[in-house]
């Protein structure tokens, strides 16, 4: 009994259960991505903050959803590519406790970031006049921070109940990095505070902002139809359609995951669905959000040019 009850200490990340060469496959196709993951956000962050023109309440809030973005890689990505090299390499108990916080953090942060980027997109479309008073700078900030607050006080809500739970027993994990659920198959009590904590806060977290991110596109939607301008239609429903394929695959795939019954996925299906979730997302954001804008794609070019014109000089 004693044996039993010897805390664990680390664990072990058994990731993507293939042979070694599928995982240098993968290793390859991940770091590749990795690096599109944080030189696009990179870029957005270098070229807003670079650019005047650009210091505007939209694109203060596409620095943040950047940042998080960039968060969201680091946090993940470098411990499954270790493991992809080193399935055997543990993690620590606290490494892995730090990595299962600041994912959800940052998961209930981009949600809540989500929600903010289409009310303002709402506003400049649908009440111009009025943008500059409703999107004030000070209620910007107020909203930005209250997205990290949040996000942040609600992940260490689940950490708390976490913690609180002995793991006596098996060490292994079977994800590529500490995900909350599957950290809580490990723990040697009952769980199913946990469970519940972890349901409700998904209704608040992702049904709730994407039923306010559902109806600010569709209000734009309306006033999108009653625009005159056919090619101002076209480009409107080009950016709606793109913007809301990123939220759904953001949502949906975290709704599936957090509060869809889990005996109708597979681990391995959970596994390629996080891999959306938490990792193909942050890539895509930077080419949805901001490369497809027009104005980031002066920015760039001005900057482009000015590095070049330095260069010849």
């Amino acid at each position: 009994m004693e044996e039993n009850q010897t805390m664990v200490t680390e664990f072990v990340l058994l990731g993507f259960c293939l042979g070694p060469k599928i995982h240098q496959i993968l290793f390859a196709s991940f770091s590749l991505f990795y690096a599109f993951t944080l030189l696009g956000n990179g870029v957005i962050l270098g070229i807003i903050c670079g650019d005047s023109r650009l210091h505007s309440p939209m694109y203060f809030f596409l620095c943040h959803l950047a940042i998080v973005d960039i968060a969201y890689a680091c946090n993940t990505v470098p411990q499954m590519l270790v493991n992809l090299l080193d399935p055997s390499k543990p993690i620590s108990f606290a490494g892995c406790m730090t990595q299962t916080f600041l994912f959800m953090a940052f998961a209930h942060t981009e949600c809540l970031l989500l929600v903010v980027m289409s009310y303002d997109w709402y506003v400049a479309i649908c009440h111009p006049l009025r943008y500059s008073s409703i999107m004030s700078w000070r209620d910007c900030v107020a909203l930005v921070i209250t997205s990290w607050t949040c996000g942040s006080l609600l992940s260490m809500v689940h950490m708390s109940l976490i913690l609180r739970l002995p793991f006596c027993g098996p060490h292994e994990i079977n994800h590529f990095f500490c995900e909350i659920l599957s950290v809580l198959k490990l723990a040697c009590a009952d769980t199913t505070l946990n469970k519940v904590v972890i349901f409700a806060a998904s209704v608040f977290i992702l049904v709730g902002p994407l039923c306010l991110v559902l109806v600010s596109y569709t209000r734009i939607l309306v006033s999108v139809l009653r625009m005159q301008s056919g090619d101002g239609r076209r480009k409107a429903f080009s950016t709606c359609f793109s913007h809301l394929c990123v939220v759904g695959l953001f949502f949906g795939s975290a709704i599936v995951m957090y509060m869809a019954p889990k005996s109708q996925h597979p681990e391995e299906q959970q596994k390629i669905l996080f891999l959306f979730y938490s990792f193909f997302n942050p890539m895509l954001n930077p080419m949805i959000y901001s490369l497809r804008n027009a104005e980031v794609k002066g920015a760039l070019r001005r900057a482009l040019c000015k590095e070049t014109h330095s260069q010849l000089v």
